[in-house]
């Protein structure tokens, strides 16, 4: 009888230990301050906050918009903080400087009001350690189920992501650990439930599950072996030859960012979970698959575009057999078909009349953004004849596009374009907003609706399965990272991974001339 009481006591603590430790834990909470700062615009946390004490101490709000703060010599005072962040300002005093000054008591709370500079709004950080650090440590309840480390996770690089077997399938680039500096570069997955399957609301979160190596770490999910790096794009979802859907997607093997060693399709296996290689490509090809996807139907016959310039200047038909086949790729340009590109005898397609016939070509070059400039630089296309001209709204000055995804927005009815643009106040770090009546453009007028002062944010990528009340509230997310940027140092944390922001198109100044 004692041996069948003491089994049943040791399960009920063993119950009570699992239900206790998958709560927050507040034991040590009452000798924080808890800072929130909040969106003077819509009320909710704001998180990529620093305040920044007269000493020099920066602290950074999480994803809840808190900070944690426990300074010995800095309780129970009044204590001035800096307060800056990207896109959010708040109003100077009369000496300049912006801030305010809190009484640091522990257990306390005090809520600061940031502006938003920013069109679109900054909601929470969707990978890395410690995304609700200081939400855990103030005591409050954070959305995740693991909000401080998962899948050991510290940093990831851009984002690809699809709804695969009725969930999101995310698959990331090379991704950082917290046992050593290098962690693995064959792209790193994670699935999370649909909001209407019971995941998320995408205004509160992401809650992803990893796929794992024995070890605990984000695993190899284009495990190719080889030398370099493996990257993913151009995810696909196909019937197959036995009338299967299957994931497919573009890989590069990358010696360097600017030099590839390999590249074709991979496959996802279903009983692996992982991508296996299902062709290889040559390395000389004019079209391929790359970037972002878009879903197309031209005349009843499905397409898929890829914005990888980040115009979708490049399809295919939606098939297994044309997929697979490079010959079958079109290229929207003004070159004539078959040629190359050359830019000092570049074959350009012109009519009789000598307009130029820009048109879906098979076997052509595209016509990217840097080609367009060099044409109209060496005197080959005039202004008016380029395709791809993108202006800001208020200024008329270019916006030389790098990288970003198309969707079909049902709110607008046109095809939008998040994108990041590659000079600027900031390298990579300022986003945009355009639109356009199909999906190769012309694309003419942009909005700027996010700046990161000296800080990258590239490759942003639209969620289109996240879209609501119809498609007037998008999200969309980039990496974050001081990469190329020339920033002071790093953000702790936040470097090198992914910011989730929600964009509200019925605001006025995302209406854009056509």
């Amino acid at each position: 009888m004692k041996n069948k009481l003491r089994s049943f006591y040791l399960l009920i603590i063993w119950i009570l230990g699992g239900f206790f430790s998958g709560c927050v834990n507040t034991n040590n909470s009452t000798k924080y301050f808890t800072i929130r700062v909040v969106d003077g615009q819509s009320g909710r946390g704001v998180p990529l906050v620093e305040l920044q004490t007269v000493n020099d101490i920066r602290y950074y709000t999480d994803s809840g918009g808190v900070i944690a703060f426990y300074e010995p010599g800095l309780m129970n005072r009044k204590v001035f903080f800096h307060i800056e962040s990207h896109g959010y300002e708040v109003e100077a005093d009369g000496f300049g400087y912006r801030g305010t000054a809190l009484l640091t008591r522990p257990g306390a709370r005090a809520t600061v009001k940031i502006n938003r500079k920013n069109v679109a709004e900054r909601l929470y950080r969707i990978t890395g350690q410690g995304i609700y650090r200081d939400t855990v440590l103030a005591g409050r309840r954070p959305p995740l189920k693991k909000p401080v480390l998962n899948g050991r996770v510290l940093g990831q690089d851009s984002v690809m992501a699809t709804v695969y077997k009725d969930k999101v399938y995310w698959f990331w680039g090379d991704t950082n650990r917290e046992s050593y500096p290098l962690g693995h570069f064959a792209v790193a997955g994670a699935t999370s439930e649909l909001p209407q399957n019971g995941g998320l609301d995408p205004s509160e979160g992401v809650d992803l599950t990893y796929f794992v190596d024995d070890d605990g770490f984000s695993r190899k999910m284009a495990p190719l072996g080889g030398e370099g790096m493996i990257w993913i794009g151009a995810l696909i979802l196909l019937e197959d030859e036995q009338g299967k859907t299957r994931l497919v997607a573009h890989y590069d093997r990358m010696a360097s960012l600017d030099k590839r060693l390999e590249h074709g399709l991979v496959i996802f296996d279903d009983e692996k979970e992982v991508f296996v290689k299902l062709i290889e490509f040559g390395q000389e090809t004019k079209l391929e698959p790359a970037g972002q996807t878009l879903k197309v139907k031209i005349k009843n016959e499905d397409y898929y575009y890829f914005a990888c310039f980040p115009y979708p200047l490049v399809r295919v038909k939606a098939d297994w057999k044309h997929v697979v086949d490079l010959s079958k790729y079109e290229a929207f340009t003004c070159l004539k078909e078959g040629s190359g590109y050359d830019r000092e005898a570049p074959e350009l397609d012109r009519r009789n009349d000598g307009t130029l016939n820009w048109g879906w070509k098979t076997d052509t070059a595209a016509v990217n953004v840097q080609r367009h400039r060099e044409l109209m630089a060496d005197g080959k296309i005039k202004p008016e004849e380029a395709w791809l001209n993108l202006r800001d709204i208020e200024t008329n000055k270019e916006v030389f596009a790098h990288r970003g995804s198309v969707c079909w927005n049902d709110f607008h009815k046109r095809w939008i374009m998040i994108l990041c643009q590659f000079e600027g106040t900031s390298n990579l770090g300022e986003i945009w907003y355009s639109q356009a009546e199909s999906p190769e453009g012309p694309w003419r007028w942009a909005r700027k609706i996010v700046t990161h002062d000296k800080y990258s944010f590239y490759n942003p990528t639209q969620h289109k399965f996240f879209d609501q009340e119809g498609g007037r509230i998008i999200y969309f997310e980039g990496t974050y990272t001081d990469s190329f940027s020339g920033a002071a140092f790093p953000t702790p944390r936040y470097n090198y991974n992914q910011i989730m922001y929600r964009l509200d198109l019925s605001d006025p100044r995302l209406q854009l001339p056509n």
